[in-house]
């Protein structure tokens, strides 16, 4: 047996079928096994990988047993000379395993071999070569003199910056994404660490190898797609604390006692910088756009008073400063959270977003107006104009920030992607079901094929298409991999990654299109497998309007509500909690399935209350989650808080 290629899953069938049907044509002509070590996936990649992978040899976990552990499940029976260690989110090229098998054939001393790595926008991931950890090392990094200088043999040491990426090379470190090892060298240096959870392990193994005499090389005559990589992560505070606590692990384990106690001490140091960092960054990009909206309003609205005190009173003080100024602050955020339920701070950002969220900021408005005095109120007028102006002002505002992102005009901002599809005229059609079925943001230009065709929607062949990309402002490239290689799609993808075209590669007889858009954001997919109507932004903010509206119904009835529910004190503590966020009034019954649903706050009460006391098995309250998340609405959560106190009076638990 020439090769062992070993893959853990984790909850990713549909990057796992993509990266099958790539081994799978990689692997004609040689003699291999194919491993798939599942740590308890519950989104069906054990039957998917039984039902169209037979020749896998399939392992199945009962729980998470973490990366390290379930790849050393899969090695101890493994037979091959070599043995891969490869993600389920990548792609590889059809002759990828035959290249760097002949080169671990005419290396000796090479005790393991990586690849060049791209993601899923073209861009090659620096993860690919790495070195060693060590203390000096950790602190460039964490320092961010390793940023500021990546091409330095002394500051860029980490991602071996001064090393071409195009030349193959001795590394220290190698990502655990792809890693080919000789099967002699894992069992001399004692397979992975399971001390390692997640993160680090490939580190640690890389560090081994070298000590047992043998050398990681990075090969990059061979390219794969990443689409996860390491950069996706770094504004998890989860992946913060994780991958840093693994960097202690590595220290404690390698290094002498007084180097591993300074290290560890510059790690946690690291650790809560990072995570910092991360935090601000996060909470930056959420607030920066709404700040910049409520500004401009609110300037705006400032200059149309003045404006129309001049032209309606000849005066620039028809209305007092204060008054003035309250007003607008006031006006100012109504129409700021009439634009956040209505979705315009949503990825896609349209003017029919920004229209509708402006008309219910003003019909808020509508609301304070009627109750406030004669003295208080600013003119009609002045409101009709207002909610024009913030109309227009927030829409410019985004198509501005869409031009200084992308390089190019669109009064659309990308809502709906100039997409064309690469492939033959059959498959094409096939995808084009697949876009319209699962409602994708695409809106089709055609497709370009490998041969000459008459049909209406072809826009020529393949040698064409840097071409017919500029001429035809493409946004979006899909490539169906039954008429195209793999090592066709990375090259094109690799070559131009500086166009910011989005890509994405539709599987043979798969049900899915699957792709990144860069490498700041994980891979995503278009399916007609999954539509959750809870997993939409806007259907999550109204959730969250339902859940304060409901909040303040329910203390403004409380004195009548204390006299059926069972607990009343904790009746007020879920009203505030709801109110801070940190609770919802429906959330999902307890079930194995809640982590593959919509991320939402747990609940005070669930769909499972509203059938009162009835016992339920977990493959039914399991549907039962998934039914709530599929077809979600404010109805639903109104009815079900209305039955819960209705049949069990346990609604202040």
């Amino acid at each position: 047996m020439q090769l062992s290629i070993v893959i853990v899953n984790y909850n990713v069938k549909y990057f796992l079928e993509q990266a099958l049907h790539a081994v799978r044509r990689a692997c004609s002509g040689l003699q291999t096994e194919i491993f798939v070590v599942d740590n308890h996936s519950l989104d069906g990649s054990c039957e998917m990988v039984q039902t169209l992978f037979p020749e896998v040899k399939l392992i199945e976990n009962k729980e998470n047993v973490g990366f390290a552990k379930a790849n050393n499940q899969a090695i101890k029976q493994a037979s091959g000379k070599y043995v891969l260690l490869l993600n389920p989110d990548t792609v590889i090229e059809e002759d990828c395993f035959q290249k760097l098998i002949h080169f671990m054939d005419q290396t000796a001393d090479a005790g393991a071999v990586g690849v060049k790595m791209i993601d899923g926008s073209g861009k090659f991931l620096p993860e690919s070569k790495r070195g060693l950890p060590t203390p000096e090392v950790a602190f460039y990094k964490i320092s961010g003199l390793a940023t500021l200088f990546p091409k330095s043999k002394k500051f860029g040491k980490y991602h071996l910056g001064f090393l071409s990426e195009n030349e193959i090379n001795e590394v220290d470190v190698l990502a655990g994404a792809f890693m080919m090892i000789r099967a002699d060298v894992l069992k001399q240096v004692g397979y992975l660490d399971e001390d390692y959870f997640m993160y680090g392990e490939d580190i640690d193994l890389s560090y081994c190898i070298n000590k047992s005499g043998f050398k990681n090389y990075y090969f990059p005559d061979t390219t794969i797609i990443h689409y996860k990589g390491e950069s996706t992560k770094k504004t998890s505070v989860n992946f913060v604390f994780t991958f840093y606590r693994a960097m202690v692990i590595f220290a404690k384990k390698h290094y002498s006692q007084k180097h591993a106690r300074n290290f560890s001490a510059l790690i946690h140091i690291a650790i809560y910088i990072r995570a910092f960092a991360a935090i601000i960054s996060r909470f930056a990009s959420r607030v920066f756009l709404p700040l910049l909206d409520f500004s401009t309003i609110f300037i705006s609205l400032a200059l149309l008073v003045n404006f129309w005190s001049n032209f309606k009173y000849a005066t620039p003080k028809a209305y007092p400063s204060e008054i003035v100024y309250s007003n607008s602050v006031i006006y100012s955020l109504l129409w700021i959270l009439g634009l956040y339920l209505a979705g315009a701070y949503n990825k896609r950002k349209t003017f029919l977003s920004v229209a509708k969220g402006i008309a219910f900021g003003t019909l808020g408005i509508a609301v304070f107006y009627a109750f406030i005095g004669e003295a208080y109120r600013f003119s009609r007028a002045i409101i009709i104009l207002g909610a024009l102006a913030a109309i227009i002002v927030p829409y410019a505002i985004r198509v501005m920030l869409y031009f200084v992102k992308y390089g190019r005009w669109s009064m659309s901002m990308g809502s709906h992607l100039k997409t064309i599809i690469v492939g033959n005229k059959s498959e094409v059609e096939r995808v084009q079901d697949l876009l319209v079925k699962s409602k994708s943001k695409s809106e089709y230009l055609g497709y370009v094929s490998l041969e000459p065709n008459k049909d209406i929607h072809y826009l020529g062949q393949v040698s064409e298409l840097i071409e017919l990309v500029k001429f035809f402002g493409v946004e979006e490239i899909i490539f169906c991999s039954k008429d195209l290689a793999a090592s066709q799609i990375i090259e094109w993808m690799a070559s131009n990654s500086q166009q910011d075209i989005l890509y994405k590669i539709v599987p043979e007889e798969s049900l899915f299109i699957i792709g990144s858009n860069n490498k700041n954001t994980p891979g995503d997919f278009y399916t007609i497998e999954i539509n959750l109507k809870l997993a939409k932004a806007f259907e999550q903010q109204k959730k969250r309007a339902f859940d304060v509206i409901t909040s303040l119904l329910l203390f403004a009835l409380s004195p009548i509500l204390i006299l059926f529910v069972r607990q009343r004190l904790n009746l007020f503590h879920n009203i505030f909690s709801v109110l801070t966020a940190k609770k919802t009034w429906v959330g999902y019954a307890s079930a194995d399935n809640i982590k593959l649903l919509p991320s939402i706050k747990n609940g005070v009460v669930s769909p499972l209350d509203a059938q009162g006391n009835k016992l339920l098995n977990p493959i039914t309250i399991q549907k039962l989650n998934f039914l709530y998340a599929k077809e979600y609405s404010i109805e639903k959560d109104f009815l079900i808080v209305l039955k819960s106190i209705r049949s069990t009076g346990n609604f202040g638990n």
